[in-house]
C-alpha cells in the first residue's frame, strides 16, 4: 500500500507570513518520508468539515507548482478538482504545465464539484449537478485528446475548442494519469471505468459495495477492474510522538484487504512536521508489503 499526504487546512500556528516556508519544510519532509503523494484540496473557500469559510485557502494549482519546486519524486494532484473551475482547455494546459516543470509527476484529480458557497461568492457558474456531470466527461474526453496531441476541432455539448494546442506535451506517458473523486455509482464510478487511471472514496460502510459497482461498470465498458487504482481518504493520526502508529498500520491493513491500493489524507499535527516523519519511519514501511 502506498501513502500520501493532502494538506486541506493553511492556518499555520506562524500565520501568512510564515506559510511559504512552513508549507516548503511539509513538503520536503513528507517526500523525503516517502509518501507517495502530495495533493491539495482545490477549494478557494475553506469548507465546513474543516473550519469556516474565511480561513486561509490557496489556490491549488499555484500551491502545486510551488510543491514541485520544494520536491523531486513524490507525485502531484488535486483530491480534487472541481470541473467547473477551469475551462477544460485550461485544466489541460495547467496539468501539463505541472507535468513537465515537476519532471512528470502531476496526476489530474478531478470531480464534479459540489461547493455551491463558494461558486457563487467568487462568480463562478455552478450549474444543475446533471449538467456538471455532462461538463465532467466532455473535460475527460478534451483533456485526453489534448494529450495525444490531436488538434481537431472539439465539439460538445458545453464546450467547443476549434484547435486545442498542446505544446509541449506532457513528459508523462501516454498522459498524466486521472484520477476522479466521488462514489455516485450511477455517474462517477462508471466514469471511472470508461476513462480514469484511478478512484477516489470516502471511507464508510459501503466501500465494499462501492467496489463491486466499479467492478460492475469496467465489465460493462471491457475495462480491466484490476488496473484501476483504488485509492481511499484516511486521516493520519499517529499522535505527537508516534504512539498510534500501530493503530494506523492496522487501519491501513483493514483497507489494504479491502482492495484498496492508496491512501491519501491529512496528517494531524502537520506542522510540527514530526508525525509525518513517524510515518515514513513506521507506517510507510509497515504497509509498503500489503
Amino acid at each position: 500500500m502506498k501513502i500520501g499526504l493532502q494538506i486541506p487546512d493553511f492556518t499555520t500556528p506562524a500565520g501568512p507570513g510564515r506559510l511559504g516556508t512552513d508549507l516548503a519544510t511539509v513538503a520536503r519532509t513528507a517526500d523525503d518520508a516517502g509518501f507517495e503523494f502530495l495533493a491539495v484540496m482545490d477549494h478557494f473557500f475553506q469548507i465546513g468539515g474543516i473550519g469556516p469559510p474565511e480561513l486561509p485557502m490557496l489556490e491549488a494549482y499555484t500551491t502545486l507548482g510551488y510543491l514541485a519546486a520544494h520536491t523531486s519524486r513524490a507525485k502531484l494532484l488535486t483530491l480534487v478538482t472541481g470541473v467547473t473551475y477551469r475551462h477544460p482547455g485550461i485544466l489541460g494546459k495547467i496539468v501539463t504545465t505541472l507535468d513537465v516543470l515537476s519532471g512528470g509527476r502531476a496526476w489530474l484529480g478531478i470531480g464534479a464539484a459540489w461547493n455551491g458557497e463558494e461558486s457563487r461568492g467568487l462568480g463562478i457558474p455552478f450549474p444543475p449537478v446533471a449538467e456538471r456531470f455532462e461538463r465532467l466527461e466532455e473535460t475527460l474526453q478534451i483533456c485526453l485528446q489534448m494529450w495525444r496531441g490531436d488538434e481537431s476541432p472539439y465539439q460538445g455539448r458545453h464546450y467547443q475548442l476549434d484547435r486545442p494546442i498542446n505544446s509541449p506535451q506532457a513528459l508523462h506517458e501516454p498522459h498524466p494519469p486521472i484520477l476522479i473523486g466521488g462514489s455516485g455509482e450511477k455517474k462517477t464510478l462508471r466514469l471511472v471505468a470508461q476513462y480514469a487511471q484511478a478512484c477516489n472514496l470516502f471511507p464508510g460502510p459501503d466501500l465494499a459495495r462501492k467496489l463491486d459497482v466499479l467492478r460492475g461498470h469496467c465489465e460493462a465498458v471491457g475495462r480491466d477492474y484490476d488496473e484501476i487504482e483504488k485509492t481511499c481518504y484516511f486521516i493520519f493520526d499517529v499522535g505527537r510522538g508516534g504512539e498510534k502508529a500501530a493503530e494506523v498500520v492496522d487501519q491501513l491493513g483493514g483497507l489494504a484487504e479491502m482492495g484498496f491500493g492508496t491512501a491519501i489524507g491529512a496528517v494531524a499535527n502537520v506542522w510540527d512536521y514530526t508525525p509525518l516523519e513517524v510515518i515514513g519511519r513506521e507506517v510507510i514501511p509497515a504497509v509498503a508489503p500489503l
